[in-house]
């Protein structure tokens, strides 16, 4: 792939990126910008392996996937919506600075999901992909991205206190 292929690449998916990154890191934009800025490079240095076969856009969030990934290794991976820090973190900004953000409950529940599950869920539900798809960027199974969908949403409803 030539540089201006990928760029060409890039800017098609780059908003895609940013709002699954975004989504993964629960509305921390700063956050999500760090990690899109880190896939990207990642992304470039490996362009010449990329084989035109399938999308772009599942190969480049498998990468930001990996990257993700790897930059929750060292942290806590559960905590409690209930939990006093996790309500007092900045959740996004909007362009006054200011930290309003509509989802903010559902980025609430998200931060509490372990990252894979929490992956699983915003391919599937904010990404559209499909379980077979999902398997291929995550690097798991199909019956893995199943439980990990169905213990998501199980965990999801109660952080959400929605009844099934």
């Amino acid at each position: 792939m030539t540089r201006e292929e990928f760029i060409a690449h890039v800017e098609r998916e780059q908003e895609a990126l940013r709002g699954f990154l975004l989504a993964l890191c629960c509305g921390n934009q700063s956050d999500a910008d760090d990690l899109a800025q880190d896939a990207l490079v990642k992304a470039y240095l490996s362009s010449a392996g990329y084989q035109d076969k399938g999308r772009f856009r599942s190969w480049l969030f498998k990468i930001a996937h990996n990257t993700f990934l790897n930059h929750r290794a060292g942290q806590r991976t559960m905590e409690s919506i209930d939990d006093p820090r996790i309500q007092s973190l900045p959740l996004g900004r909007d362009e006054e600075g200011s930290s309003t953000f509509e989802h903010q409950d559902l980025y609430l529940a998200l931060r509490a999901l372990p990252p894979k599950e929490r992956s699983a869920i915003t391919l599937f539900y904010l990404n559209g992909y499909n379980i077979k798809e999902i398997a291929k960027i995550t690097d798991a199974s199909e019956d893995a991205v199943k439980k990990q969908l169905s213990r998501g949403r199980d965990r999801l409803r109660e952080q959400l206190k929605i009844e099934s």
